[in-house]
């Protein structure tokens, strides 16, 4: 006897009717994410991995629980990291991989709720990692169960998805997503990677993060003459970043939604009492790299502008150290296709014109890019991320376009897995 068949367009209506019937679990998912910290700085992810795991595995997916080896997370700065990997088999075809994060910045001031509340307030949920990217956790998982509703359903599909939960966004990736293509633990023909608003991304800025150490001399605040003040030194160098900061507006992108490069001194600590000339000074450098930009020419640059700045000054030792490099995602090749797809099914569900643009904030998706697999940025969010209120008080996800978003990547699966 022949199975049922059910037709693609039968199955978007289905698909859609499942995220609908399912989204107050989908809301209270989220919610329970958002309630459990996952703070990097200090990193340690482990227990959110577990509970997501959990939730995973509660709505009759198998996760995989990879741990990264305590002395691999604690040279990228981690303390505990467990990336889950969900796979569903459909039949021979593509890999579809879906990538979103769960470790967080720390939430800081300002906050009008409880950072960790997962508190629904005029149709946002709100709390620290709502947007960036615990949403799509849910956006992604939401998508392939309904996907797979429609499959059991009776629609013919042709390839696997896999879901790809990492914890190591915030400080480089190299234990998340990173780890996972290092390891050969998977190797997909398509990712989707999480984007924090409804836009589709297909480029976004790079980063180094430099530190500086300047070394003196200390001496007793009496006789300052002894000694070479490392502090003083910083007087120096500070001016000679913020000239060179203000050059870069000068350098214009030519990627639409990036403007130029950026430069911020972020951290200075240094000094050892009040009363003695300060022998140590460290700062560290965020120079955002957008994409026309070759990474070791600008670390290059910027190193010689340090250099430049301190090699005059008595008794000074600049001493520089890079603490990372993410280099700018660009589209690998045959990404068109991918790109264009993505577009118009998050067009017709959004009821407007959803094309793509560069983001000047740096992400886990240039490292399937740097592997050479097309992937585009788009999932659930407002129209920007400072909408958002992304690593800043009051984080957010809009709930009316966390269910769209869902609708739009089910329907980018179905297109991807639909045999030709």
């Amino acid at each position: 006897m022949t199975e049922p068949t059910l037709t693609p367009e039968a199955a978007r209506t289905l698909m859609r009717g499942f995220i609908d019937d399912h989204f107050d679990q989908q809301v209270d998912m989220l919610a329970a994410l958002v309630r459990c910290p996952s703070d990097n700085p200090p990193g340690d992810c482990a227990p959110h991995a577990e509970l997501a795991a959990q939730l995973y595995e509660a709505q009759g997916f198998t996760v995989e629980r990879h741990p990264v080896p305590a002395e691999e997370a604690a040279r990228h700065g981690m303390r505990s990291v467990v990336n889950l990997i969900v796979r569903e088999r459909f039949g021979d075809g593509p890999v579809v991989a879906l990538n979103a994060h769960g470790d967080v910045v720390p939430p800081g001031a300002g906050w009008t709720t409880d950072p960790y509340g997962g508190e629904v307030r005029d149709g946002w949920l709100y709390g620290r990692g709502a947007a960036v990217s615990k949403s799509d956790f849910t956006t992604y998982g939401q998508a392939l169960r309904a996907l797979r509703a429609a499959h059991a359903a009776g629609l013919p599909l042709a390839g696997s998805v896999e879901l790809h939960l990492t914890y190591d966004e915030e400080t480089g990736g190299m234990t998340g997503p990173g780890w996972l293509l290092s390891q050969g633990l998977s190797r997909p023909d398509y990712v989707l990677s999480a984007a924090f608003s409804h836009h589709v991304v297909v480029a976004h800025n790079g980063c180094l993060h430099l530190e500086v150490t300047l070394h003196g001399l200390s001496a007793h605040a009496a006789r300052p003459d002894t000694g070479h003040d490392a502090i003083e030194a910083a007087a120096h160098l500070l001016p000679a970043l913020y000239r060179y900061r203000d050059s870069l507006a000068r350098r214009p992108s030519s990627t639409p939604g990036i403007t130029h490069p950026t430069l911020v001194v972020g951290l200075i600590e240094g000094g050892i009492n009040t009363n003695v000339v300060a022998d140590r000074l460290t700062l560290r450098i965020d120079r955002r790299i957008v994409p026309e930009e070759v990474p070791e020419q600008v670390e290059a640059e910027l190193r010689e502008v340090i250099e430049g700045a301190c090699s005059a000054l008595p008794g000074i030792r600049a001493e520089v150290r890079q603490i990372l490099l993410a280099r700018p995602f660009a589209p690998a090749p045959g990404s068109e296709a991918f790109v264009e797809l993505v577009c118009r099914e998050a067009s017709a569900v959004m009821g407007q014109p959803v094309t793509p643009i560069g983001v000047p904030l740096y992400t886990d998706a240039r490292l399937y890019a740097e592997a050479g697999i097309p992937t585009v940025m788009f999932g659930a969010g407002p129209k920007s991320l400072i909408e958002a209120n992304g690593h800043r008080a009051d984080e957010r996800v809009p709930l009316h376009e966390l269910r769209l978003a869902t609708v739009a990547v089910a329907n980018v699966l179905l297109e991807l897995l639909t045999p030709r």
